[in-house]
């Protein structure tokens, strides 16, 4: 039988975060392909060098159990996708523990490739796996570059920065998420393609049922709400001047924490709700009067593509962010602060005002940034036969 035109010229092997831990890009674009491809999902150790600290205990025995028991995992799979745990040394920081590594996957990998409808094409958005470029049996490597590891708080810079060095120079087609990403793959003399990322307007813009969202009950409104990961990206600066400027209402900051700067904690009028799932959100953002992404300017955040950033916007909610590269690109659609004052300042007056009428028209340009499309121009890009390392 031909193929028809939808469908894809190659099954995936991707090398990511561990599949519904949290929706990452990756996840995203994966989920729009699992009707035109089959799927294997690698669960990898990560990127953050394991420390005596309680968050790597719980993280480890999460590692330990997926490794160790046959129990079938609570999230449901989608058709077409599968989803792996192979075991790994933990500490990659030494050519010994990069050696073993390889081969403790070369061996898992293998046979899995070879059961693979194929070509083969291998997908990652994390430099650990760089050695197994050239040794797995698959047809190309993709690297999509989502962040900067180098300039991740708390991971280790200096063999992150490393291995992405060795996976730039033998990845076949590279992948950007931001402008920044993007210039800083052409240091290594290397074309990549820009894809921001999507948003899901139906998600966002549903109604929801508020009553489920009984953690924010008892918070004194309004709430001005952050979502995401709580760590030393953000400028308590920014969160302190607000919090003295209000004269009622909540700070809330739901997400997993890692590590972030304690005087966050110290903070009057704000509420820490820890990590939520996904599917709560759109209830979490439709109780919220402004949403704000309060991080600080640093390298780390000037490369990063926030992906709640689209989300914020697809919520229909007044939206203040720190001035960043990747916010300036929809600086009509929201507002942009440099200084705390400035946010401070902002975030007060949408309080009042709600969503001006001027940026509730300019975001009507996020229907052309749908998942679905982002999808179609990654596969065109990256799993065909004739696709190129050269960005458009």
């Amino acid at each position: 039988m031909a193929k028809s035109s939808n469908d894809c010229d190659a099954s995936l092997l991707v090398f990511a975060d561990d599949w519904g831990r949290h929706p990452s890009s990756c996840q995203h674009l994966v989920r729009h392909l699992l009707d035109r491809c089959q799927v294997t999902w690698v669960n990898t150790i990560g990127t953050r060098t394991p420390r005596l600290d309680m968050a790597t205990l719980k993280r480890g025995m999460e590692k330990l159990g997926h490794w160790f028991t046959r129990q079938k995992s609570t999230i449901p799979l989608p058709a077409n996708l599968a989803v792996i745990n192979p075991r790994m040394w933990p500490w990659f920081g030494s050519t010994w523990g990069r050696k073993l590594n390889r081969r403790l996957l070369v061996r898992h990998l293998t046979p899995i490739i070879q059961s693979m409808p194929q070509p083969v094409v291998a997908v990652t958005t994390i430099p650990v796996v760089s050695d197994l470029i050239a040794v797995l049996p698959v047809v190309r490597w993709v690297y999509y570059c989502v962040d900067d590891f180098g300039l991740w708080p708390g991971l280790d810079s200096r063999t992150l920065e490393s291995m992405e060095t060795c996976l730039i120079a033998g990845a076949d087609t590279l992948v950007a998420a931001s402008d920044t990403l993007r210039e800083k793959l052409a240091t290594h003399g290397r074309s990549a393609h820009l894809l921001t990322h999507g948003v899901e307007l139906d998600f966002w813009a549903a109604p929801t049922n508020n009553s489920a969202c009984t953690e924010l009950d008892s918070l004194e409104r309004p709430l001005v709400v952050f979502w995401g990961v709580v760590d030393r990206r953000m400028d308590v600066g920014f969160v302190q001047c607000l919090a003295a400027d209000m004269q009622r209402g909540t700070i809330v900051m739901v997400g997993p924490e890692a590590d972030p700067d304690p005087a966050l904690h110290r903070i009057p009028r704000m509420r820490r709700l820890g990590p939520v799932t996904f599917e709560r959100l759109p209830c979490i953002a439709q109780q919220a009067a402004v949403l704000i992404m309060p991080y600080a300017d640093l390298p780390v955040t000037r490369a990063m593509q926030p992906l709640k950033l689209k989300e914020y916007l697809a919520t229909g909610k007044p939206t203040v962010v720190r001035d960043l590269p990747a916010n300036r690109d929809w600086a009509d659609c929201l507002d942009l602060a440099a200084t705390p004052e400035v946010f401070s300042q902002a975030v007060r007056q949408r309080l009042e005002s709600g969503l001006p009428r001027d940026q509730q028209h300019a975001r009507t340009r996020l229907a052309a940034e749908s998942w679905t499309e982002k999808a179609r121009a990654f596969a065109e890009w990256t799993l065909s036969p004739q696709s190129s390392s050269v960005g458009a």
